[in-house]
C-alpha cells in the first residue's frame, strides 16, 4: 500500500512537471484546413484537404517566414499507403485540431533566439513522398491519391496570399522526410518569393545517404525506386538532377544538394538513429534480428556493430564532402546517435544542448542565416562528443515504425 501511494506520488508530480513545461514553453496553434486546394487536385492520400498550423509573427519579425515541413518516412507501394490513409500521415482527418510548437517553432527569444517572433508555419505531411508525387489518375478500388507535389504548391500559394509574398527574410526548413523535402524544394520554394528577399534551406535529419545495407543489398535504392514510381515524383525532382541521373537517385540528398543554387544548411548526427535502423541495417538484412538492441539503444552496441557504425559515419562524410566546398552552404554534424534535433527544446537550444565549436545548432543556423558565421562543422567520432542526447528507444515499439 505504501509503494502504491509513493508511486501515486511520483505520477502527480509527473503530471505537475509537464504542466509546468508546457506553461513556460508550450505553444499551442490551431490547425488549418486548405479546403481551396482540393479544387486543385491538392489531396491528402486519402483525398482530405491538405493542412498547416500558422502562429503570425510579431514585430520585427511580422514579414519573416520560417516554413517547416513535418517529417514522417514514405510509403513505397500500395500495401504501405493504405497503412498511412487512414492515419494522420496520409489524413487530415485524422490530424490533432492543436500541435505543440517548440523548438525551431517557438514563440519565446529564451527558446529561439532568431525566430520566436516569425511567422513559423508548420506544414503536415499526409502524401508518403516529401510532396513529390503527381498522379492524376485515382485507383477506387484503394482510392489512393498521390498528389504531394500539388499540396506544396496550394498551401505555398494560400501562405503567399497571407503574407508571405511580402517576405523579407524566408526559411524552407524540415525534419527527416520533411528535411529531403526542403532540400528537393529549395530552388522551387525561392522562386515562390520577392526578388529581394532574404531566403535559405535548412534540412535537419533530411540528408540520407545512398549505401548498401549490412548484407550488402542496395535496400534503400531500390526503397526510394519505389516510392518514386508510385508517386509519379520524377517530374518534380530537381531537373538539375534529372537530366543527368536516373530519377530515383535523385531522391538522394547526395545527388542533388551540389545544384542547389539557394543558401542550405545540414544538420545530421553521423550516426543517424533513422538511417542506422532502416537504411543500414533494416530488418530485411537482419533477419535473427541480431541488431536490434543496438538499434534501441547505442550502449548496447557490440565492438563489431560499433565498427561498421563507424563505417557508416565515413560513408556518410564522404557523401558530404563530396558536394564540394561551398561558402553559401552551412552543416552541423555531430557524433549522436539521434534524428531530428531541432524541434525538441532540449536538442535545438538549451544549456545542455548538443553543441559543436561551443555553439548549439540554434545559435549555428541562427548566425548562419544572418551571415554572422559561414558554420561548418563535422563532430569526431562517437563517443567522443559529451553533448550529445542519444536516442533509447521503447523496445516494447518496433524499432522500424518510429519515424514511419
Amino acid at each position: 500500500m505504501v509503494n502504491g501511494s509513493v508511486k501515486v506520488k511520483q505520477w502527480i508530480y509527473s503530471l505537475l512537471t509537464l504542466s509546468m513545461i508546457f506553461r513556460t514553453e508550450g505553444l499551442f496553434v490551431n490547425i488549418t484546413y486548405l479546403l481551396s486546394g482540393m479544387a486543385k487536385g491538392a489531396v491528402c492520400l486519402d483525398g482530405s484537404s491538405p493542412a498547416y498550423h500558422h502562429d503570425k509573427g510579431f514585430g520585427t519579425g511580422v514579414n519573416s517566414w520560417l516554413i517547416q515541413m513535418e517529417g514522417g518516412g514514405w510509403c513505397n507501394n500500395v500495401t504501405t499507403c493504405l497503412s498511412r490513409k487512414n492515419t494522420r500521415l496520409g489524413s487530415s482527418k485524422q490530424m490533432v485540431k492543436q500541435l505543440a510548437f517548440s523548438g525551431i517553432l517557438s514563440n519565446k527569444p529564451q527558446f529561439n533566439p532568431d525566430f520566436y517572433n516569425w511567422n513559423r508555419v508548420k506544414i503536415r505531411y499526409c502524401d508518403g513522398s516529401s510532396f513529390t508525387g503527381d498522379v492524376q489518375a485515382v485507383n477506387p478500388i484503394t482510392n489512393l491519391h498521390f498528389r504531394g507535389a500539388r499540396v506544396f504548391l496550394a498551401v505555398m500559394e494560400d501562405l503567399l496570399a497571407k503574407g508571405m509574398k511580402n517576405a523579407e527574410n524566408a526559411i524552407l526548413s524540415g525534419c527527416s522526410a520533411g528535411g529531403l523535402t526542403s532540400i528537393l524544394h529549395c530552388d522551387s520554394f525561392k522562386a515562390l518569393l520577392p526578388m529581394g528577399a532574404k531566403v535559405k534551406c535548412f534540412s535537419d535529419a533530411g540528408y540520407f545517404i545512398n549505401v548498401k545495407d549490412i548484407s550488402g543489398a542496395p535496400h534503400i535504392e531500390e526503397f526510394f525506386g519505389d516510392v518514386v514510381r508510385l508517386h509519379g515524383s520524377a517530374k518534380n525532382l530537381p531537373p538539375s538532377c534529372t537530366s543527368r541521373l536516373k530519377p530515383n537517385l535523385c531522391f538522394f540528398p547526395q545527388n542533388v544538394a551540389q545544384h542547389v543554387r539557394t543558401p542550405l544548411f545540414l544538420v545530421n548526427a553521423a550516426y543517424d538513429s533513422w538511417q542506422i535502423k532502416n537504411i543500414l541495417a533494416p530488418s530485411v538484412a537482419d533477419p535473427r534480428g541480431v541488431w536490434r538492441n543496438c538499434k534501441l539503444d547505442i550502449l548496447r552496441c557490440s565492438s563489431r556493430q560499433l565498427q561498421t557504425m563507424q563505417g557508416f559515419r565515413l560513408g556518410f562524410l564522404r557523401a558530404l564532402i563530396a558536394l564540394g566546398p561551398s561558402s553559401s552552404r552551412g552543416y552541423f554534424i555531430n557524433s549522436c546517435y539521434a534524428h531530428c534535433q531541432t524541434e525538441v527544446q532540449e536538442t535545438w537550444f538549451r544549456a545542455d544542448s548538443p553543441k559543436l565549436a561551443n555553439k548549439t545548432i540554434a545559435i549555428a543556423l541562427g548566425d548562419w542565416f544572418f551571415d554572422k558565421n559561414s558554420f561548418q562543422k563535422i563532430d569526431c567520432p562517437y563517443p567522443c562528443d559529451k553533448t550529445c542526447h542519444n536516442r533509447v528507444f521503447d523496445p516494447n515499439v518496433h524499432p522500424f515504425d518510429i519515424d514511419m
